[in-house]
């Protein structure tokens, strides 16, 4: 099992307990921790839970929701970040040897 791989198991056993000691199925940690993907977006869902804001199971899904689009949009922003740079240091050596393709 890799570095990430216990990370992320860990960041689900603290969810599954957290949504036990709110009164809700243990289960139901394996779904949203398999949906949130990272060890720090389970995280977050974990607290959302300890804090006691979720009333229901629908404001569960809501928030499990609302952090994977957070993720999700930090991803895309990090890639377009990284394409960016890459697009800039090729037009800045096209600039400085404009006889190279």
């Amino acid at each position: 099992m890799t570095e990430y791989q216990k990370q992320w198991a860990m960041a689900r056993d603290e969810l599954a307990a957290a949504l036990a000691g709110a009164g809700y199925p243990e289960e139901l940690a394996d779904l949203m921790a398999r949906h949130l993907k990272s060890p720090k977006a389970i995280g977050r869902m974990t607290d959302y839970v300890r804090h006691g804001y979720a009333r229901s199971m629908e404001m569960l899904a809501d928030e499990m929701l609302a952090i994977s689009a957070d993720a999700e949009a930090w991803r895309e922003k990090k890639e377009s970040q990284e394409a960016q740079a890459k697009y800039n240091e090729y037009l800045y050596r096209r600039r400085m040897n404009p006889d190279d393709p």
